[in-house]
């Protein structure tokens, strides 16, 4: 965060753990997607289709499972249960009866000669690409999943030969593409995927509920919570309690991390803390890295000893 002119922390959208907000991602972006968690994997993809459906992009999904049906469902299932705004109405059945969303089963599109090839694969995606644009879409994004990658199938060894060839094609000048490559952390190993996010052009994350540059508020999924980053005072704080009351109506607990948040009013505090017991329901709230300055402020006004509020690390 950087000091604005009134001494308050502004803050850039990609500076969250340096990855670029799935709504920023634009032409040319050939991106990882890590995850360990099914819900913050959906709620990127659910608003990475959903812009692309919107602004008139193929959508080209590669999927590592044979049943395209099955896919679909999960992928709906899993946007769904991610509350992802925008994609409340987001109808995955009739994009792929339009053509508008093609979902592609990896064994058919990159083993289909029994054998994986770097370079014939990259050549089929410039085909697809080549193809959309043709029938006129306006762009194409494209997703995969990797874990194939992992099976031993004869030339998966080439996998992060793949990606850099990949990231070399997507820089190619004037193209109309972009691709987010799915890597999951509970089966790819730390230095695994260290290798492979150099073969890409970054990494991309979550897209923040809220940034005014004062404050920045981004979802978290594991516990599900909030992440505060900057400050909240007067012209902030109604921005929170909208977060927090759109979390306590799909969270039965949640954590909030105030590791970054750098300066917080009374009335900032009073409706963090209040967010245990919002409509009438009591909630365990998590309040994780809190900076010295609040726990001096809870323990003066005596809400450290509230019921509902966890502080991780503190004994009571």
């Amino acid at each position: 965060m950087t000091p604005a002119a009134d001494g308050r922390p502004h803050g850039s959208a990609t500076s969250r753990g340096g990855a670029k907000p799935v709504s920023e991602v634009t032409f040319g972006d050939h991106l990882c997607l890590t995850f360990d968690n099914d819900p913050e994997r959906y709620a990127i993809l659910g608003a990475y289709i959903r812009d692309g459906l919107a602004l008139h992009h193929k959508i080209i999904y590669l999927a590592d499972e044979d049943d395209a049906g099955a896919v679909l469902r999960r992928l709906g299932d899993g946007i769904a249960g991610a509350w992802v705004p925008g994609t409340e109405r987001l109808d995955l059945d009739a994009a792929v009866a339009e053509g508008r969303l093609a979902i592609r089963p990896i064994v058919d599109a990159f083993m289909a000669t029994g054998r994986f090839d770097p370079d014939e694969t990259v050549a089929l995606l410039a085909t697809e690409i080549e193809v959309a644009l043709v029938q006129g879409y306006a762009g194409v994004r494209i997703s995969g999943e990797t874990s194939f990658s992992l099976r031993g199938w004869p030339g998966t060894d080439r996998f992060a030969d793949f990606e850099q060839r990949c990231q070399a094609a997507f820089q190619s000048p004037g193209i109309k593409a972009m691709a987010l490559c799915q890597y999951d952390s509970r089966w790819f190993s730390r230095t695994q995927l260290e290798e492979l996010e150099l073969c890409h052009g970054g990494r991309v994350r979550v897209d923040d509920l809220y940034d005014d540059g004062v404050l920045r508020i981004t979802p978290l999924f594991t516990p599900p919570g909030l992440a505060l980053d900057g400050a909240v005072d007067e012209s902030t704080v109604q921005a929170v309690g909208d977060a927090l009351e759109r979390m306590a109506a799909r969270a039965s607990h949640f954590c909030l991390d105030l590791s970054g948040l750098e300066f917080c009013d009374m009335e900032g505090l009073r409706t963090l803390i209040g967010a245990g017991r919002s409509g009438g329901v009591h909630r365990q709230v998590i309040l994780r890295g809190v900076p010295d300055y609040l726990n001096l402020m809870l323990r003066i006004s005596g809400w450290d000893s509230m019921p509902d509020i966890y502080r991780e690390g503190v004994r009571r």
